[in-house]
């Protein structure tokens, strides 16, 4: 697969406002917290008080798309809290949150309408990361995101590579019907495009680790306990107004 021709230009925050500048200055201060020397290494994100401190910006949470032609989110167009991850298919930390996490997530709050996902490509380990977010772009086109996703983050599949033949291999575990329109999708200029642009998101709005989290504007950073998320979307839930009458979820169900 061709190397990239589109990366992002800088990794300083876009100007998305000033609010949105000031919140992005959060949502690093959280990731650095994250990543900090001193985190123990069990426990990769911060504690809660941080996330609290942050607080809800609101031109954050205008970052969510809702959009039912979205390949890479689930959940309805209206729920009236959007959770925005942003993270990378070589992230061991990511791959804890898909299998451990995410799941209860969408049995709890996607699947009765409460929650949508909105999955932002954030590779930052270099070609191979790069590679398996173009092909999870390319999977999503045949409506295959979330079964690449979850074939991506099996226990142990990192450790693989996502070298092309491997990409091709996870594309045909998730059922990708046409594999050649895939290789062809992965080395297309629009999934190069649809990548930079995810990086830009995440880099504009502070996120220095993977993964990043907004949770209707909300910045959490790293692989929480379940409780934690559990309280920001509940919370959120409890502010939220009724957002929109499409009702539609990615997938064009109601």
């Amino acid at each position: 697969m061709p190397t990239p021709t589109a990366r992002p230009k800088s990794r300083k925050p876009l100007v998305f406002g000033t609010v949105v500048v000031l919140a992005a200055g959060l949502l690093g201060f959280v990731s650095y917290r994250a990543t900090a020397p001193d985190t123990p290494s069990t426990t990769p994100a911060v504690g809660t008080a941080a996330e609290e401190d942050a607080g809800v910006h609101p031109e954050l949470a205008k970052l969510a798309r809702r959009d039912a032609a979205d390949k890479l989110a689930r959940g309805r167009t209206d729920a009236p809290v959007v959770l925005i991850e942003y993270a990378d298919f070589k992230c061991g930390y990511c791959g804890k949150f898909a299998r451990d996490t995410e799941p209860e997530l969408v049995e709890k709050y996607v699947e009765d309408g409460t929650l949508r996902i909105e999955w932002r490509n954030f590779p930052i380990f270099g070609k191979e990361s790069e590679a398996a977010a173009r092909a999870s772009w390319a999977a999503g086109q045949q409506g295959r995101f979330w079964e690449f996703h979850r074939a991506a983050y099996a226990d142990g599949a990192k450790e693989k590579g996502f070298g092309e033949d491997r990409l091709r291999a996870l594309a045909r575990e998730a059922g990708v019907e046409d594999l050649d329109r895939f290789t062809r999708d992965t080395a297309s200029t629009a999934a190069t495009d649809a990548v930079a642009r995810d990086q830009e998101q995440a880099y504009g709005i502070g996120a220095t680790s993977t993964p990043s989290f907004l949770i209707n504007g909300r910045p959490v950073a790293g692989a929480q306990p379940l409780s934690v998320f559990t309280r920001a979307i509940e919370a959120a839930a409890a502010d939220a107004a009724p957002v929109g009458n499409a009702g539609e979820d990615s997938e064009g169900t109601r």
